[in-house]
This record gives structure tokens, sequence and C-alpha cells, in this order.
């Protein structure tokens, strides 16, 4: 029987096609898609900014709630900091030892980003408890509020290019940290709000209390990144979009006599793969497979998906 053309090498780990939303999808936005390096690294730089004006407003008013929303801050320092490592040797190419590239490196940026926010929330917990205990008046509230607004408008614009960019490249650091930013602009929110009632109405209990909701907000955060890290480095499927692409494709190439089975997907950070057997009858040359298997995988190599074909040849 001729060689088996389902034992060549895995083909080359074709580049990430452009997200719908981006030029390819044919919409337009005002938000620019940077590359992921320089998406994280102006994270790194905005957080830096909001962590510095957010300390400022804790040290100004002794607010509790602020305290709980600039410790945060250095949540996102530390986890942009950390996306940014992992975009980096994510983008390492195939090596021997690690055939299929490094793509999965991005996953360990999500769950250590999760872990960040666990030990900033038990922090606030633990001054929260303290404030309640020994409530403190709060003082110079317009300047520590005028510095969560300006800090929380920063946090909004970078939250946008990072989610524009982690779409477009389908990078899970870098929508993961645009995801997570922005919940710390709803957050800031929030916390302005309830601290600004607690400093009008007099009701300083309200204080802590604001922020114990934050904590609880960015546990939950926490959970949801930590999950899809999870998710991720078990091999999960791709999207039911994709496979439904993958189906369209093979069905369209697979010659009548021919058929495809057996399909199986996973993704490996921006990497996506598929696995499918081609069976043919026995009597047919491997070169009249060969055409409807390199077609398949061209064209799914354009949408970004890796493709590995093993053909069989049923007997009869």
């Amino acid at each position: 029987m001729p060689e088996d053309p389902g034992r060549r090498p895995p083909p080359r780990v074709a580049a990430s096609a452009p997200h719908p939303s981006g030029p390819a999808g044919g919409r337009t936005t005002l938000i620019p898609a940077l590359r992921e390096r320089q998406a994280l690294a102006l994270s790194v730089l905005a957080a830096l900014v909001t962590m510095t004006l957010k300390l400022g407003a804790w040290y100004q008013t002794g607010s509790v709630g602020l305290l709980s929303d600039a410790l945060e801050a250095l949540v996102n320092l530390a986890g942009a900091s950390f996306a940014l490592l992992m975009v980096i040797w994510a983008q390492r190419p195939p090596d021997r030892q690690h055939p299929f590239g490094h793509g999965k490196a991005e996953y360990f940026s999500s769950a250590f980003e999760g872990l960040l926010i666990v030990i900033a929330a038990v922090a606030i917990f633990v001054s929260a408890a303290q404030r309640l205990l020994h409530p403190q008046p709060l003082q110079a509230m317009g300047l520590g509020l005028g510095l969560t607004a300006l800090a929380t408008l920063v946090n909004f614009v970078v939250a946008l290019l990072l989610l524009r960019s982690g779409r477009v490249h389908r990078s899970l650091a870098t929508e993961a940290d645009g995801r997570h930013l922005m919940t710390d602009v709803w957050t800031s929110i929030g916390v302005a709000v309830g601290v600004g009632i607690a400093w009008l109405s007099g009701r300083l209990w309200l204080d802590p209390v604001v922020a114990i909701l934050v904590g609880l907000n960015i546990l939950r955060e926490g959970w949801e990144l930590v999950r899809r890290s999870f998710d991720g480095l078990m091999d999960s499927a791709l999207p039911d979009t994709d496979i439904t692409a993958i189906n369209a494709v093979l069905d369209r190439v697979c010659p009548d006599a021919a058929r495809f089975t057996g399909l199986r997907t996973r993704s490996a950070g921006r990497n996506r793969f598929a696995y499918v057997e081609l069976h043919v009858p026995g009597d047919w040359p491997v070169s009249s497979a060969l055409q409807p298997m390199e077609q398949a995988e061209r064209e799914l190599a354009r949408a970004g998906i890796t493709l590995t074909i093993r053909l069989r040849q049923r007997s009869g």
C-alpha cells in the first residue's frame, strides 16, 4: 500500500487570521488594534499611572474604599507586566521540545492574574473589617474623587484598546487584561459613588461596605480568569463557529466517493488545530486523495487553523 499521507509531520503553524471585527470582517471601528506587545506595554504604563493616582486618592482621604480601588490597580500592574512577559514567550517559534509552539504560555498569565486578584481581595476584606470596627472620618474628598475619576478615564481608554487588540490577534492574555481593566473601570465608578454617599451622608460604615463589595466583585473576576486558563490548558475544543467553518470547508472539497470523519479540535493560545480522517476507496491512487487534502489545509490555514488529515483506504 502507498505511504499513508496521514503520517506526514503536522503543517507549519499558520499565523492567526484577523478576527471578524478587524478589517477582514468588513467592519470599521474608531478603536485601533495594536500589536499584543504594544497593547500590553501601554497597559503596564497605564497601570503605573492609575496606581499612583489611586494611591494618592487614598492617602488624601483615608478611605478604605479608595484603598481597595488602589489595591486592584496594583494587581493590574503586576498582571499586565506578567502578561507582557508571557506574550513575548508565546510568540517564540516552534522548536524541538515544543513542536506546536509556545502559545499556551498565555494561559499562565490569566491564572497568575487571577491569583493576584484573590490576594488583593483578602487584603481588602481585612482592611474593611478593621474600618468597620474602628470608623474614621473622610478628608479631602473632592481631591480624592477627582484623582479617582482621572484614573478611571485612563483605564477606560486602555481597556478598549486591549479588548480590540486581543480579539483581532486572538490573544487570551491581551483580552483578559482588557476585561480585567474594564471591570476595574466599573469598580472605580461604584467605589466613587459609594464613598461619595458615605461622605455626604455621614454614614461612615458605608465606606468599608463599599470596599467589601469591591473585594467580592474582583473575586468573581479572578475566578473567571482562572477558569479560562484551566480550560485552555486542558485543550478545550474550538468554538461552534470555528467547527461550523471547518465542516463547511471539508464538505466543499470532499470528493463524492470519499468522506471526512472524526473531526477533533483544540486551541493553544491563539493557535487553533483540527484533526480529521479522510476515508477513500481502496483502489484510489494516493494522488487522487492529495488534492482535496491539500486544498482543505490551505483554506483553513488562511483562517488561522492548522489542519492535520489522516488518510484511510477502505477495503473492497
